[in-house]
């Protein structure tokens, strides 16, 4: 241990005015021995609800021998780790954004009381991953995260490897009498074969890649399957690597900052990342105090190529991408883009890094001189519907669909929309508006997936929109746009569209009108009654009230 560098830990527990904290770590077994050493938190979401954290404890026990083989002691802790899947279409999606924030307080509180020199960050899912990266933002000190990994892909389904959004596809084609009840039946059984997040690249594998783009995991290991060995192998080099960022005093907002977070917006739009990158990149960036706008990450994502083409853009799945080169292959192509000067976990800079990597072309990444796309995964959408901003996803869209006009037919919840899909009430044309569904109005923003695969159960997809103050994630396709701001709850203008109006969604010039004049929608905005939406007593309570729209990451403010 260098002598320069003052552990929170063991300096203060040596005091006589602490040792009754010494005391009670002894409580637990720990001894003279164990706290003279770095004192390392392992904040763990393992758990038996959430299939992408199932195999955490296992991971947390590599963790915890990489830290005892470079003189660290582990102290390890839970923390919640809610599954979007397990939310969609019931009350229980309002948790999942919402439970970022608590997340990263979580850790805060145990990090702070137990007087933790550093911290591992174990997570693997949608919300979770984002409040891990806001925890290490916030309290800036040495930290790692470690990540679960995606699933393997199940059965053969519509011609790729199912996933857990397969069944929602399967709904609309049995409800068409496309498929048997005896073929859905057996997709239930086989969509989801492992444990691990979902395969496809919704938002829980691009926040593994944003994570590894950022330097806050080991290169090359965000995209390592669930069920690998090298996933555990990574794990005990992660609790080696940490006990050294304490004492080169690397701590996260080294790592956390512009450089790290634009090298990250890149590669999340070079892979084509996930509509919710749009809303936890504001809020990674406000924890480490860093100005990142819409604009921003509009302004990015059409200066950088699309070079990684995974499902939903292209057939193949994450653990096709990693066999593929993951990562450090597209930041490789990246490189005349992003700064090398940008510090990782390992203690070396990206341009250190890349300086060992080859350059690699095949069927999934490819250069930027053959991208998949000119420009990235996002665009931002602004116009008389969305004046602070609405978000989309041109990779997942068919060029014939990103520009689309047709008629609204608005719902108030996702609820109205669901039912009015079941009772084949939506034609081609027609502009579904889900409204009243944003970080204040749902509350907690939920996803609008199940309303996209119903839509493309029924062949729908591709004649028809779906805009909403919600969000979207997983592997939605046809035309959509989300997270439009303001959003209905606040007065946004979403909530004055009415059934019949013509609606214009362009996404290569970043627009989204409704055929309205300004006075007409003034007039109903000042008419319009709102949703009697009566939100229980609870966490949810306090969120509506408190949580940011979502241009600046529906987030809670915890700072003036």
């Amino acid at each position: 241990m260098e002598n320069n560098i003052k552990l929170r830990s063991s300096e203060v527990l040596k005091r006589p005015l602490w040792s009754h904290v010494r005391a009670l770590y002894k409580a637990m077994g720990y001894s003279d021995y164990d706290l003279e050493n770095p004192l390392i938190g392992i904040a763990n979401s393992w758990n038996r609800a959430t299939p992408g954290h199932y195999n955490l404890n296992t991971v947390s026990e590599y963790v915890k021998q990489g830290i005892l083989q470079s003189g660290g002691t582990p102290v390890e802790f839970g923390i919640i780790g809610p599954c979007d899947g397990m939310g969609v279409g019931n009350d229980g999606m309002h948790y999942c954004l919402p439970a970022r924030d608590i997340i990263a307080n979580e850790i805060e509180i145990m990090v702070r009381v137990n007087r933790l020199d550093a911290v591992v960050l174990l997570g693997s899912c949608d919300k979770i991953v984002p409040g891990l990266l806001m925890a290490a933002a916030r309290l800036d000190i040495p930290a790692i995260i470690v990540l679960g990994g995606p699933s393997l892909g199940g059965m053969e389904f519509d011609g790729r490897s199912a996933d857990n959004s397969s069944i929602s596809e399967a709904l609309g084609m049995l409800q068409k009498n496309l498929i048997t009840q005896e073929m859905f039946d057996k997709l239930e059984d086989n969509s989801m074969q492992t444990c691990g997040s979902c395969s496809f690249l919704g938002t829980a594998n691009t926040m593994g890649a944003f994570t590894e783009a950022v330097g806050m995991c080991l290169p090359g290991t965000s995209s390592i399957p669930a069920v690998f060995s090298e996933r555990l192998r990574a794990a005990q080099e992660s609790g080696r690597t940490i006990v050294r960022m304490v004492r080169e005093n690397i701590t996260a907002r080294k790592i956390i900052n512009m450089k790290g977070l634009t090298n990250a917006i890149k590669l999340g739009m070079a892979i084509g990342g996930s509509t919710n990158l749009a809303l936890h990149i504001p809020a990674i960036a406000y924890e480490a105090e860093c100005d990142i706008s819409m604009e921003t990450i509009d302004k990015i994502s059409r200066n950088t190529p699309h070079l990684a083409r995974i499902y939903p853009a292209g057939p193949e799945n994450v653990p096709d991408f990693y066999n593929s080169g993951g990562v450090p292959a597209v930041m490789k192509h990246l490189s005349p883009l992003i700064d090398p000067e940008a510090m990782t976990c390992t203690g070396s800079t990206w341009g250190e890094i890349l300086d060992n990597i080859p350059e690699i072309e095949n069927d999934i990444i490819h250069s930027r001189s053959n991208p998949w796309h000119p420009w990235g995964s996002l665009a931002v959408l602004k116009g008389n519907l969305a004046p602070a901003g609405a978000v989309t996803k041109p990779t997942a869209i068919h060029k014939s669909m990103q520009v689309f006009k047709g008629k609204a037919i608005c719902f108030n919840s996702e609820e109205e929309a669901t039912e009015a899909i079941s009772a084949k009430k939506i034609m081609p044309g027609m502009v579904v508006v889900i409204r009243y569904e944003g970080p204040k109005g749902g509350p907690g923003m939920r996803e609008m997936v199940r309303v996209m695969k119903m839509l493309y159960g029924q062949n729908l997809a591709m004649s028809t929109a779906v805009i909403t103050d919600g969000r979207f994630s997983g592997t939605n396709n046809g035309c959509f746009v989300g997270h439009i701001s303001p959003e209905a709850m606040e007065g946004g203008p979403i909530a004055a569209v009415r059934d019949g109006d013509d609606i214009c969604i362009d996404i290569p010039n970043g627009n989204i009108m409704l055929d309205v004049s300004q006075e007409e929608i003034e007039y109903r905005l000042s008419t319009v009654k709102k949703p009697d939406k009566k939100i229980p007593a609870g966490y949810l309570n306090v969120y509506a009230r408190l949580a940011e729209s979502a241009d600046k990451g529906a987030i809670i403010k915890n700072r003036e």
